[in-house]
């Protein structure tokens, strides 16, 4: 394919925001597309193979109309819009952009990063039941409980219901000191952090005071039904196939539940199968339950947990080939 050159404009208000410092991100498209950036004022020169340069180009556009709507363009927009580009997807950073689902208490928009969080942000818009699978960071938790904020302060909901099992995370951490609420809220954290970020320690405490929100682990579940709630059950991993079918037969009407988990971080004894990974086989084909995998595509923390979580994966597929060769050595 020929060599070719194209001009673009780069506003000089958006030029450090879309560049990086030290022009880190036009350097990263420099290397992964294999094209040369020159800057001269507002245009910007774009040299290379012709597929590369239409992808350079989209990138930067994309980037551009990112920091024109007031973001700050961080490392993980460049890498996302970067892949996307060199699958030669259609998808744009910019359409997810615009779906904002509420503020934080700082007033910083929260919306999906990736097409994988969109589909799940619209899958609980839509769906009585929506699943949440995927790795460490793809926003599994976080972006159910701001769909459950918005939904309460729409009055959509008279209520929010957290919960998760009370599993030690692979460390015995014998009987801790105090109350019941005490001894459960190591576990229930992360929702809490959520929660403060989102609503703000004052508003929460007062709702909590109300019983609008309730935070409890998953054995308070039992015997109870949830009706004009929204329901968060997070680590559902860590539930047995007991435990989830009590809980999914909780729900009443009016009711939105998000069930949350990662497959690959089960904290259960040894042998015990995931309440998780049988309802998601049971459930995945009927109407008003939806099954959203996130992949390490749609990790927005650290670019490093990102890669963490692929070499994981990598590392677990070869597992599982390897398990299944000997498996079949065996059987001749």
């Amino acid at each position: 394919m020929g060599l070719m050159e194209t001009v673009m404009d780069i506003p000089a208000e958006h030029e450090s925001n879309v560049f990086g410092q030290f022009d880190a991100y036009a350097k990263k498209i420099e290397r992964t597309l294999h094209v040369t950036l020159i800057v001269r004022g507002e245009r910007m020169k774009v040299m290379g193979e012709e597929a590369n340069v239409e992808k350079a180009k989209r990138v930067l556009e994309q980037l551009v109309e990112l920091s024109r709507r007031g973001n700050t363009i961080q490392e993980q927009n460049v890498d996302y819009t970067l892949a996307l580009a060199m699958e030669g997807s259609k998808e744009s950073v910019v359409e997810i952009d615009s779906d904002i689902i509420c503020h934080t208490l700082q007033g910083k928009p929260i919306k999906p990063k990736t097409i994988g969080q969109k589909k799940y942000v619209d899958a609980i818009r839509k769906k009585m039941i929506v699943f949440g699978l995927g790795p460490a960071g793809t926003g599994k938790t976080y972006l159910a409980m701001a769909m459950a904020i918005t939904a309460f302060r729409n009055n959509e909901v008279s209520r929010i219901i957290l919960t998760r099992p009370a599993i030690e995370a692979g460390e015995k951490l014998g009987f801790l000191p105090g109350d019941l609420q005490s001894k459960v809220d190591p576990y229930l954290r992360p929702l809490y952090d959520a929660l403060y970020q989102i609503m703000g320690a004052e508003s929460f405490l007062k709702n909590l005071e109300k019983g609008l929100i309730e935070v409890a682990p998953l054995a308070y579940m039992r015997g109870r039904t949830l009706d004009n709630a929204f329901i968060i059950l997070d680590e559902a991993q860590n539930t047995t196939p007991a435990q989830m079918k009590m809980f999914l037969t909780r729900i009443g009407f009016g009711s939105k539940v998000a069930v949350t988990g990662d497959t690959t971080q089960k904290d259960l004894a040894p042998g015990q199968v995931s309440g998780l990974d049988i309802a998601v086989s049971v459930l995945r084909n009927i109407d008003d339950i939806a099954v959203c995998s996130l992949t390490s595509k749609d990790v927005v923390r650290h670019p490093l947990v990102q890669k963490i979580v692929k070499a994981y994966e990598e590392y677990e597929s070869r597992s599982s080939r390897k398990n299944q060769e000997r498996n079949k050595r065996r059987k001749r």
